[in-house]
């Protein structure tokens, strides 16, 4: 699987400059980088984290669809902070997901890492959702995902993918501040 995980990890690369440089492209990536991980994680035994890029496929539609239509106005999508009614149902979406995978994963998988495998896909689905909106505090929910996964990819044995997901966590303290400049611009 090492060559599913450069290959993986080299298109992450891409995924996450595009991500930085707020392009639309980012997406086509996005469709690309989580068909390889559902396998990457599956053989791993990171079930939930495979689970969810079948997610991230779907989002990938999703996003490219809502940044072209530009949220209904025929421009590109602008980054905008999320707005405060949005936050109770996404920590009520991120709530419910983490106890819901981590029971399945504890009850019906052989996972030796449930919960941190749960926490990292749950804020994952609220990451690619704050993403696919275009609203800036989806960095934030990407640097824990990232920091926690960096660790769970050591321990695991993905070395690629942690060296990624370390980068990841860099770079999106940066593309969070980029994408604050770009709202002010």
């Amino acid at each position: 699987m090492d060559y599913l995980e450069i290959a993986g990890t080299v298109i992450g690369l891409l995924y996450l400059w595009l991500e930085y440089k707020a392009s639309i492209y980012l997406w086509i990536a996005g469709v690309i980088m989580p068909a390889i991980y559902i396998f990457v994680y599956y053989e791993a035994g990171l079930y939930a984290d495979s689970g969810i890029n079948v997610y991230y496929l779907l989002a990938a539609v999703y996003g490219w669809i809502i940044w072209q239509q530009g949220g209904g106005n025929k421009k590109e999508l602008p980054v905008t902070y999320t707005p405060l009614r949005v936050y109770l149902p996404l920590a009520l979406v991120f709530v419910v997901a983490f106890w819901v995978i981590g029971w399945i994963l504890v009850n019906f998988t052989d996972s030796t890492v449930p919960w941190l495998d749960s926490f990292t896909t749950a804020l994952s689905i609220v990451g690619m959702w704050l993403l696919a909106r275009k609203y800036v505090e989806q960095w934030l929910a990407w640097i824990a995902v990232d920091v926690v996964s960096c660790g769970l990819y050591v321990y695991k044995g993905l070395d690629f993918t942690a060296f990624l997901y370390g980068l990841y966590a860099v770079i999106a303290i940066f593309g969070y501040f980029k994408w604050k400049k770009m709202i002010l611009a």
